[in-house]
């Protein structure tokens, strides 16, 4: 089977499902409140900038200071900034800012940022602001983990950083804290526009760097504030010609704003790629390679963050970093890929008994914290209404949503103390969602980096977790690409006599609820979609599928005709349906799906 190990059995009750009569099901069905549908707003991190809340101005007292101070410069002051501007004109970046009061900083030759003492292991050992340590003891750190301890001292003197960290080891402070110090020693203030600019993959990623960056600037008078895809873009624009010092963005929308958007980024100070490869991946290099090119390169630091190090990245790295960055690797002398707090486990299941497995394993988990991820957002789209309809409460994200039912989606369940989320991977990167007890892989991740950054979700910052993979007989052959990855995964036994056997009553109601029935024939079909474009297929071979035991497990006890035509491998063709995560429109992918 590509990696032995024994076969454990799951340690108590909470990994061992039992069978269920009607009183038991009523009562474990209940003991998890119906998923409520969300009408307020998340309370961990507020929304998007079109809030008036988002990005806070300086006191009125400054600003009278700042006015106090534009009438007492001279003449000659007023046309050195007049030439600067018109010899700016001709520069991308300045097109668009053209029109707007553009204070230029002073030098930063002569200005020394904090300097960073030796192997530092606390946040008071770095010569940090007052303000900035402030905010990081009310936001409960006190001691840096890896990543932050071998980045945060280079970043504070000035260097660029290339840094690959697994996922939960504390980059997003890595990252933020030097970038608010420079703000702070600069002095930044509105009229001087972006000094920061943060590029993620991802919206949910985008939304929690965000609040983050408002916690560690809630002492300080710069400005912040977010843009990304899906969120109202006048409302962005609007606070943009304001002056937003630090910016948290999606690649597509950023792009957007800097190509159609008047606002000040020719004092940009400070850029952040983060999750680079994650951004490639889903199809924004052209996007990022745009974006360089049009924010100016003087005096300017870059922080690149990435997991991997594929050529790709380092074709974006050789164009945005500064010659000679600093490259720093925490995980280089780590035995194993994933986290030590992180219990690891698969089962082999045939394609008929995959939903029956699933269903046992929520019922008796209902207490627990899970997320489910899925190969699609049609296959999301139709369990999640299958397990509500089933009362089996469950909240879903998927990259097809409105952006606000996304947002608050995901901050119901960082929110909540126990729940199940069923998801596509556009919450497998990044996103540190409080307390999960599991990760189940009910359908199989692209190839062992996805793997990793799935089950990242749980055990984040030390703590315990677990994670279970659903594997088909002939799809086994991926434990061997695991083993090579560094992660420790050991087989368990689920008997098959206690899983609760519904499958009955399931074909029963999907014949006779045509909703749903319609839901789980565009499940089924997306769920071959899927399937035929994995990148691993001499593992995850279409074609050794059983159609009609997969479609067992959709309901159907005839398998549906549906046509998917295949034309295209692995990565290339689920770009185009990935660019959902971001802000951009989807391109069209090398095959199609039709009914």
């Amino acid at each position: 089977m590509g990696v032995t190990g024994k076969k454990r059995k799951f340690a108590d009750a909470e990994t061992s499902v039992k069978s269920a009569g009607k009183r038991a099901s009523k009562a474990e069905s209940s003991a998890l409140p119906k998923v409520k549908k969300a009408k307020a707003a998340p309370k961990a991190v507020p929304p998007p900038v079109d809030s008036e809340s988002e990005s806070e101005g300086s006191s009125e007292e400054e600003e009278e200071e700042e006015e106090e101070e534009e009438e007492e410069e001279n003449e000659e002051e007023e046309k050195e900034e007049e030439e600067d501007d018109d010899a700016e004109e001709d520069k991308t970046q300045d097109a668009s800012s053209t029109d707007l009061p553009a204070a230029d900083l002073p030098s930063s030759t002569n200005l020394t940022l904090p300097p960073a003492g030796s192997e530092p292991k606390t946040f008071e050992e770095l010569n940090l602001s007052e303000k900035t340590l402030r905010a990081i003891k009310e936001m409960g750190f006190t001691e840096m983990r890896g990543i932050q301890q071998r980045t945060i001292p280079p970043l504070l003197t000035g260097r660029d950083v290339l840094g690959a960290a697994k996922t939960g080891s504390g980059k997003t402070m890595a990252f933020l804290v030097p970038a608010v110090e420079m703000l702070h020693s600069l002095k930044f203030k509105p009229r001087n526009g972006t000094g920061v600019i943060i590029v993620s993959p991802t919206r949910e990623l985008a939304l929690q760097i965000f609040g983050v960056a408002r916690e560690l600037m809630a002492h300080h008078s710069q400005t912040y504030g977010i843009v990304i895809g899906g969120a109202n873009r006048r409302a962005e624009a609007e606070k943009l010609a304001k002056g937003v010092n630090l910016i948290v963005a999606t690649p597509g929308r950023l792009l957007d704003h800097l190509q159609n958007t008047k606002f000040v980024f020719k004092n940009l100070k400070s850029l952040v790629i983060d999750e680079a490869d994650r951004i490639l991946e889903i199809g924004f290099e052209d996007e990022m390679r745009q974006i360089v090119k049009i924010l100016p390169k003087e005096d300017r630091q870059t922080m690149l963050f990435s997991a991997t190090q594929t050529t790709k990245v380092e074709d974006l790295a050789r164009i945005s970093l500064r010659p000679g960055p600093l490259y720093i690797n925490v995980d280089d002398q780590q035995k194993f890929s994933t986290v030590a707090g992180l219990e690891q486990g698969y089962i082999v299941c045939e394609a008929d008994k995959r939903f029956l497995l699933l269903f046992s394993f929520l019922k008796l988990n209902q207490k627990k914290k899970v997320i489910v991820f899925f190969s699609s957002c049609a296959c999301v789209t139709y369990h999640s209404e299958l397990l509500n309809f089933i009362d089996i409460p469950v909240l879903a994200l998927h990259g097809k949503q409105k952006q606000q039912k996304r947002t608050n989606t995901f901050f119901e369940f960082c929110n909540a103390k126990q729940g199940t989320l069923i998801c596509t991977d556009v919450a497998a990167r990044g996103l540190d969602i409080p307390s999960v007890d599991w990760i189940v892989q009910f359908d199989p991740p692209d190839d062992p980096r996805d793997y990793i950054h799935r089950v990242g979700r749980t055990a984040r910052a030390n703590a315990t977790g677990r994670s279970l993979l659903f594997l088909q007989p002939t799809e086994v052959g991926f434990l061997t690409h695991l083993k090579s990855a560094r992660v420790p995964i050991v087989e368990f036994e689920f008997p098959t006599k206690k899983v609760i056997n519904v499958q009955s009553q399931l074909e029963r109601l999907i014949t006779q609820n045509y909703y749903l029935n319609k839901s789980a024939k565009e499940g089924y079909r997306s769920y071959l979609h899927a399937y035929a474009s994995h990148s691993l297929r001499t593992v995850f071979d279409v074609n050794k599928l059983d159609l009609a035991k997969v479609a067992k497990g959709f309901g159907f006890a005839v398998p549906p005709r549906v046509d998917v035509v295949v034309g295209a491998s692995g990565r290339d063709t689920k770009t185009a349906g990935r660019r959902a995560y971001g802000s951009q429109p989807g391109r069209k992918g090398a095959f199609q799906a039709r009914r």
